[in-house]
């Protein structure tokens, strides 16, 4: 037998990873369900705030940087629809500006100094941190509210430091980083939906009905 074979075949022995995730899903769907009239709720306030002008800046660390990424492709080129780009830009995405930001001053400031220096009052930050204890993102929200911006944070577990900080935030109840991140691209794409529909309305000469979401989590 080739080493590929017997490496095949205890990867699939007592191993069940696909259908504990895919368990685990199914619990945090359940979950999610319940809680959707609130999900959609925070999804429509955001997409209300990016049709209406607001520059979308978003950051976060490892997967969640990857995320952040992905959510100001699907703005600044497009969801599901032809559509006018809408302006967006992940504070992770440029690697010398980051790199130069942790040499001069340090890791924590990398996104701080990117909304100081970006950010205007009335645009958004999003802040994507599964533990809620990331320090570059805290920083980062904590200078956007001083500076007249919008804030959500994207959080797990209890929401670490992070809870409570931003305007609006949504909390996964799990304890597995990668369901979390699932969840947050679930949020992502609920988002674009919501701005989708907010832009078909627009052109038919209606006004998107947008539900208002309280400081609480969803």
């Amino acid at each position: 037998m080739s080493p590929h074979s017997t490496l095949s075949s205890s990867l699939c022995g007592p191993f069940d990873f696909a259908r504990q995730a895919a368990a685990e899903m199914s619990r945090l769907a359940a979950d999610l369900e319940r809680d959707a009239a609130d999900i959609d709720a925070l999804a429509a306030w955001t997409a209300q705030l990016l049709v209406g002008g607001a520059c979308l800046l978003v950051c976060g660390n490892g997967v969640s940087a990857a995320e952040a990424q992905h959510f100001a492709a699907e703005l600044t080129g497009r969801y599901q629809r032809e559509r006018p780009p809408l302006p967006a830009m992940a504070l992770t995405a440029d690697g010398a500006l980051l790199m130069g930001i942790s040499n001069d001053y340090s890791v924590d400031t990398m996104f701080a100094r990117q909304v100081q220096a970006l950010g205007r009052p009335g645009d958004l930050l999003v802040g994507m941190s599964t533990s809620g204890r990331s320090r570059n993102v805290v920083e980062a929200v904590a200078v956007a509210r001083k500076r007249g911006l919008h804030t959500l944070a994207l959080l797990g577990k209890d929401g670490g430091e992070l809870a409570g900080m931003a305007d609006r935030e949504w909390s996964i109840p799990s304890a597995t980083a990668a369901r979390i991140q699932e969840a947050h691209l679930l949020f992502i794409h609920v988002v674009c939906d919501h701005i989708d529909a907010a832009l078909v309305a627009a052109e038919k000469g209606e006004t998107p009905h947008v539900i208002a979401h309280s400081k609480k989590s969803a």
